[in-house]
């Protein structure tokens, strides 16, 4: 049995915010054979949470939220398809990296969610730019990336982005797509390719039958131009890339996580079993996974420094 309770407590001022959970577990004790029950609560350190507001290369405003724990160091999460920083994959990953004392930054890519500009179907590369921006803005505050995390189409910007730029040596990707020219007619119907070659466009429709958002010609070329075949390989060695999959993942075959091992060199693949696309029922074995692999990878400041006095201390003795 566990009891969840949440404590909110607001910073003044509007970017800032505090949040506690404590969590109390029921625990049997008791002498000669008795079972009593007893509550022990479980506190976890307050993480500040402050919104950061970041220029891209287009001069738009990329708005994200800043989990300040013990490292100085920070983890970039990237959310998917249609969807934000505030995703609950997201959400259950930085928490459970704050957790371990990792800061981490979760931001909504431009287009989606609170950032500025205009939604586009494709934007592979636009959204590897984005990224750069937020990890050459952190770099100039002298807070170094250590590890970019996506899940679902970030999964595929943080792939990109280590095929483009070679600063961060650690990647997780969560159940991103290896084959850009499949999941399309799901999205846009039959014969989508002489629909948008006659129009120009093709509007898609949520499940109400309201508009949900365009998809021009050019967007949709930018989606099929983009070859993850062509992009991992060229990914550095030194860099150490996971790639984490469910095999009952209904958007994206558990298949394209084997594409991806097969051409990444420094490659862990981890699937994990019954897990659908957002691990809904699975969020502890995948959250324990990204935290194990980005924790190898990684070590905090202070660490650093104190194994630099230890050297410098023998090199004295």
């Amino acid at each position: 049995m566990r009891i969840t309770r949440w404590n909110i407590t607001r910073r003044s001022g509007s970017n800032s915010t505090l949040h506690r959970r404590r969590i109390y577990g029921v625990l049997p004790c008791g002498e000669r054979g008795q079972r009593a029950l007893s509550v022990h609560p479980f506190v976890f350190p307050v993480i500040p949470m402050q919104t950061v507001i970041i220029p891209n290369k287009c001069n738009e405003r990329l708005v994200g939220l800043l989990h300040e724990a013990e490292s100085r160091p920070i983890i970039v999460l990237c959310h998917g398809f249609r969807s934000s920083k505030d995703d609950s994959t997201i959400k259950a990953l930085t928490t459970a990296l704050t957790r371990e004392g990792i800061s981490a930054f979760r931001f909504d890519f431009s287009g989606n969610g609170e950032s500025e500009g205009s939604f586009q179907y494709g934007n592979y590369w636009k959204e590897v730019e984005d990224l750069r921006s937020v990890v050459e803005y952190f770099s100039g505050a002298q807070r170094k990336t250590r590890a970019i995390i996506g899940h679902s189409k970030g999964g595929n910007a943080v792939l990109l982005y280590a095929s483009k730029y070679h600063d961060v040596d650690t990647v997780v990707n969560v159940s991103g797509r290896f084959d850009l020219r499949q999941g399309i007619e799901g999205r846009l119907g039959k014969g989508f390719m002489e629909k948008i070659k006659n129009s120009g466009f093709i509007d898609v429709k949520d499940r109400n039958g309201k508009f949900d958002y365009r998809v021009t010609e050019e967007s949709l070329m930018d989606r099929l131009n983009t070859d993850m075949s062509v992009a991992t390989p060229m990914i550095a060695k030194h860099c150490r890339v996971l790639t984490i999959h469910g095999t009952k993942d209904e958007i994206i075959p558990v298949e394209d996580a084997l594409e991806f091992d097969k051409l990444i060199s420094n490659h862990k693949l981890h699937i994990i079993e019954g897990a659908n696309h957002v691990y809904s029922s699975h969020r502890s074995e995948l959250a324990s996974t990204v935290v194990d692999f980005t924790k190898a990878g990684y070590q905090p400041e202070n660490q650093q420094s104190e194994q630099v006095t230890d050297v410098n201390d023998q090199r004295e003795g």
